[in-house]
């Protein structure tokens, strides 16, 4: 049983022939039941304040399991974001080569179609070449022969007009 500062300022004792001076028992008493008052008030504002401490460590507690998983969380995000951004860059690198394959592929054909082109433009040219330079020729035989000049033709036969 717990004792109170109420039990030792009750309590009473009994007499006795010869016992001790009941002013200096009572006076001491008195000193203790005052002595005992304060250290039970400091017992229980000690107990209360433990209360406290508790509930604040406890709170502080909480506090840093939810900062710990907030933290887990924002790490595994970031992470997560991180693999994210990682792949749409792989996409986007992988459709852009793609993309520059198929323009330098588009662009060597139109090279290709090109020299056959011109290919076919100087076969061609030199065709008209040949075909003109024999015109030429012949032209230049026709002139070269020999017409006979009727020289004896005389003015006079010669239509007037």
């Amino acid at each position: 049983m717990a004792l109170t500062p109420m039990d030792i300022h009750n309590k009473e004792f009994t007499r006795s022939f010869r016992g001790y001076d009941e002013d200096e028992v009572d006076q001491f008493l008195d000193e203790i039941v005052e002595e005992f008052e304060r250290l039970y008030k400091e017992n229980i504002d000690l107990k209360d304040r433990l209360a406290m401490l508790v509930d604040q460590l406890n709170n502080y507690k909480t506090m840093e399991n939810t900062l710990k998983e907030t933290l887990v969380t924002a790490q595994k995000t970031a992470d997560e974001l991180a693999q994210s951004a990682q792949k749409k860059s792989d996409l986007i690198i992988e459709e852009a080569e793609k993309k520059a394959r198929d323009i330098i592929d588009q662009a060597n054909s139109k090279v290709i179609e090109i020299k056959k082109e011109f290919d076919e433009y100087r076969k061609q040219m030199q065709v008209f070449r040949s075909r003109f330079k024999n015109l030429l020729e012949t032209q230049l035989e026709i002139l070269q022969q020999e017409i006979p000049i009727y020289e004896d033709l005389d003015k006079e036969s010669l239509p007037k007009g």
